[in-house]
């Protein structure tokens, strides 16, 4: 599935349909006060275990954005492209995944606790609910399709327009298959099975840089809305949701290996719909909020492309730098995140539910500190090398290393907001591990509202060539804004959130985390001197030695500095490595 859009289920949000309310963990003994200590290592061996799929997931995801844009570049063609491709995950998002993620899997969960057999014809139900709900869905959001095109990018005139509803009415069907491709995930790992949900994924990366590799191949020169033919518009449509068709049939054997036999039904018993509807209240608000955060984006974003492409300064200034710099954003927390989340969440919600306050609490702080550890130097190193990593991805085919530029300063005001994302996004999953929707929704209601000032200062006050730079500043404020106001409302809810080990485990890494910017920024300077790093190999050497170099002494002065977390991680991986 591909990565949610900027300002999607960002800035903070339900789980995403990889995020399944699972007990992932193996059991812990019980520790000498009755309670049950959430252990490190096996967050992380839980973890390690779904980020190997999640990494190959990512990588060819990458892969697959590189080709995408070498193939179409950063401008008009691009724009349109990526504004029509989000929608889907805007509409499915919007009105069934948050409702199905954080509200349906877990009375999914609860009702096979209960009882086996009962849980079982529940699932069959509400499986049954959400196919029809998404086929109807999916017919309304096909007849809708210009005027999604006229609300996120009203600047659109002429065949930009045109090709953006082609676009949009070819990938609109995406919306049922994410939706049941994301139930069947559900589904499987409920029953234990964690394999194909994190692998199928990276079929449709396959597929779609087979598609950007025959597009270059059938090309000769930068395409626009106005020259481009119908073979190339088809053969870009039609793979591009193939890719996504692909990755949910692929669930289909193993949901019948483990057992599931989709049989229609929907004979619902008294009060089963009433409780669905209930917990999704505060979750569709939530859902509503950011999703009109990220149309307000798209649309500044899409004009700002537009203003920049009638001054004369190029096409590579609107939405297209937003939507890729985000997705290298994603990355760190996609791989580390979401797995530490993912193990973590269960755990949660067994000490929630057996009120455990102060299990809670530790089993937050633990995940915390370990995600940080990958996650802060993983910032520092976009913040110094962004134009390195970017020039490597992107500056190929039809996208010039200028363009490249723009992604990256995009990216590295995206890296501001890493840690306090990471941070926010885990903050949530206590208040869903209490059943608790209602505070995720008000919180994100204040973060939204700052997001969308922000947006709209950046759009009035800067110069063309810097407003999605601003925009995404945005985004880093609207995370922060979002931190703070989760933090003090948790201590109060938790009695206290362990901040002395948080703020003290983050200061520790901050201090390891220098030695790397240091010798990251020589490295990117002594690749410069040699040869212009907006070239290819200086880029690729300066990113390699850079890495590699900074993250071995951040390594080090992690040790030095007494961090458990990175000892643990280095264990918990070390541990797994043939002949150990």
């Amino acid at each position: 599935m591909d990565l949610p859009a900027p300002g999607g289920t960002a800035p903070g949000g339900p789980p995403t349909p990889g995020e399944t309310v699972v007990d992932a963990l193996p059991p812990r003994p019980p520790a000498p006060d009755g309670g049950e200590k959430p252990a490190s290592g096996g967050i992380l061996r839980s973890g390690a275990i779904m980020a190997v799929g999640t990494l190959a997931s990512r990588v060819t995801g990458f892969l697959r954005t590189a080709v995408i844009v070498a193939a179409l570049g950063t401008g008009l063609l691009a724009n349109a492209y990526n504004t029509a491709n989000t929608i889907p995950n805007q509409i499915y998002d919007l009105l069934l995944g948050g409702i199905l993620t954080s509200v349906v899997v877990p009375l999914l969960v609860r009702a096979k606790e209960r009882d086996r057999a009962y849980g079982e014809r529940y699932e069959q139900r509400v499986f049954t609910l959400a196919v029809i709900g998404l086929g109807v869905l999916t017919v309304v959001a096909i007849l809708c399709a210009p005027l999604f095109i006229d609300v996120l990018a009203g600047s659109y005139t002429g065949d930009q327009r045109k090709v953006a509803i082609l676009f949009a009415q070819f990938f609109l069907p995406q919306i049922f298959f994410y939706g049941v491709g994301a139930f069947a995930g559900a589904i499987l790992n409920t029953r234990g099975s964690f394999g194909a949900p994190m692998w199928a994924p990276v079929l449709n990366n396959l597929v779609v840089i087979a598609v950007g590799g025959a597009f270059l191949a059938i090309t000769s020169g930068r395409i626009d809305p106005s020259s481009i033919s119908d073979g190339q518009l088809m053969l870009l449509s039609i793979g591009t949701t193939g890719g996504i068709v692909l990755q949910t049939v692929a669930l289909w054997p193993s949901l019948r290996r483990v057992g599931f036999r989709w049989r229609p039904r929907l004979d619902f018993q008294r009060g089963e719909i009433g409780e669905v509807g209930r917990m999704a209240g505060w979750t569709l608000l939530y859902v509503v909020a950011t999703q009109t955060g990220l149309a307000v984006v798209t649309a500044l974003a899409n004009r700002a492309g537009t203003v920049a492409d009638k001054q004369g300064l190029g096409e590579g200034y609107g939405y297209t730098p937003y939507f890729n710099g985000y997705q290298l954003f994603q990355l760190p927390y996609a791989i580390v995140g979401v797995s530490v989340i993912t193990a973590l969440l269960p755990r949660m919600s067994r000490f929630a539910a057996e009120g455990k306050t102060a299990d809670v609490r530790a089993a937050f702080s633990s995940g915390l500190r370990l995600s940080s550890v990958i996650i802060m130097p993983a910032a520092a190193l976009m913040l110094v090398l962004g134009p390195e990593i970017t020039t490597v991805l992107f500056a190929h085919g039809n996208t010039s290393p200028a363009d490249a530029l723009v992604i990256a300063r995009v990216m590295q005001m995206f890296a501001i907001a890493l840690v306090p994302f990471s941070t926010y996004q885990l903050m949530l999953r206590v208040f869903y591990a209490h059943g608790d929707t209602r505070t995720p929704a008000l919180v994100g209601l204040v973060s939204v509202t700052s997001n969308i000032i922000v947006a709209f200062t950046a759009y009035s006050v800067l110069d063309v060539k810097w407003i999605v730079v601003g925009i995404a500043g945005g985004f880093a404020i609207t995370n922060i804004v979002g931190t703070l106001t989760c933090w003090l409302v948790l201590r109060r809810k938790l009695g206290g959130i362990d901040g002395r080990r948080i703020v003290g485990g983050h200061l520790k890494l901050l201090v390891a985390v220098w030695p790397l910017v240091g010798f990251a920024y020589a490295t990117r300077t002594v690749a410069d001197a040699a040869g212009d790093t907006a070239n290819l190999l200086p880029a690729l050497a300066a990113l390699v030695v850079g890495s590699a170099g900074g993250g071995l002494l951040y390594v080090l002065f992690a040790k030095l500095m007494r961090v458990d977390e990175v000892q643990t991680a280095i264990s918990t991986f070390t541990s797994r490595l043939p002949g150990r």
